[in-house]
């Protein structure tokens, strides 16, 4: 029977703010470095008053928000479920999600409070920092899945950065559990290697006593997660976690387990400004590349393509322009 949705996504609903700044900006206003650090929204203003770094544009964000946009430009039909308020951000946050074509939640309404929103530090080396005031998103909670929805959908897709919360926690554990249940697919992302190994014992909650179909990592979450000192020694560890998996190795590429065979994808060489969402759009793209009749390898080649893209400029997500130009270039679509 064919799904209404190929992937439902739950997670934060954030609207990414982002800023060019120099390692000593970081240094000296005890920020740390590569890592994403949850703060107050007094935190954030102090920082925007110190800010000397060029802003560049805001956009929806939160990492599953920029995966599910990603499938959806590609040409999926993608739900998410999140939770915004009815403010001049959570109005903006809205309205980039339905001009990207992704159904959700929000058209039930919106709630009193204050969206969240995530200052993104990009220096030099292209490396990203944030800072995340999670605002309202920080109550999400299953009242916000729409079940009936996650039924029709082939895969589900779950955000690590909901371990951070007890709400969050038990809304990812919910829609894993009503997912395996009912013989969908479920996917989740590690996120973060500093929320990876803070709260592993969190993440062993929501994965659950079942393997995962699909697990996506960085090389850092992947070591961090198993207690591995090497890539091939987390490979091996991981296969009692997930069925299939992909771990990012920067611009090395990527190695996938399929299930059965070990896959190698050979990044491409470019010049990185901005590392912010690349892992995001490679799963985003992985999805779509998976659900439509594509192999793990063409998947992998396909999202290294997508998230080598992205690096090359500022900001966490591709126009639709462009990443249908890569489809046209690497699928052939």
């Amino acid at each position: 029977m064919t799904q209404k949705y190929h992937v439902y996504g739950i997670g934060n609903a954030l609207v990414d703010m982002e800023f060019e700044v120099s390692t000593d900006f970081l240094n000296e206003n005890s920020v740390e470095k590569g890592l994403m650090t949850l703060v107050e929204e007094e935190r954030q203003d102090e920082l925007l008053d110190k800010l000397g770094g060029h802003h560049h544009k805001r956009s929806c964000g939160g990492s599953a928000a920029n995966t599910i946009i990603a499938t959806s430009q590609l040409g999926a039909n993608s739900f998410y479920s999140c939770k915004v308020a009815s403010d001049e951000t959570g109005d903006f946050y809205w309205s980039d999600l339905k001009a990207k074509g992704v159904h959700s939640n929000l058209s039930s309404g919106r709630f009193e409070g204050v969206t969240g929103k995530c200052m993104v530090f990009v220096t030099p080396d292209a490396d990203r920092t944030m800072n995340t005031y999670l605002g309202i998103t920080a109550t999400f909670s299953k009242e916000q899945i729409i079940d009936e929805e996650l039924l029709q959908s082939e895969w589900v897709y779950l955000e690590g950065y909901l371990v951070t919360g007890e709400s969050g926690k038990a809304a990812a554990i919910h829609a894993r559990e009503l997912a395996q249940a009912n013989n969908k697919k479920v996917a989740l992302t590690f996120s973060d290697p500093g929320i990876v190994s803070f709260f592993k014992e969190g993440f062993k909650e929501i994965i659950g006593d079942k393997k995962l179909d699909l697990l996506f990592c960085n090389h850092e979450e992947a070591m961090s997660y198993t207690g591995t000192h090497n890539v091939e020694e987390a490979y091996n560890a991981l296969k009692e976690v997930a069925k299939t998996f992909a771990i990012t190795l920067g611009p090395k590429g990527a190695l996938i387990f399929d299930g059965q065979d070990k896959i190698y994808v050979v990044g491409n060489k470019v010049e990185a400004v901005d590392t912010n969402g690349a892992g995001d759009l490679f799963a985003g793209s992985f999805l779509y590349a998976i659900t439509h009749g594509y192999s793990y390898g063409e998947a992998g080649h396909f999202a290294c393509n997508c998230a080598s893209k992205l690096v090359t400029q500022f900001g966490a997500r591709l126009e639709t322009e462009e990443i249908l130009e890569i489809k046209k270039e690497v699928l052939g679509e």
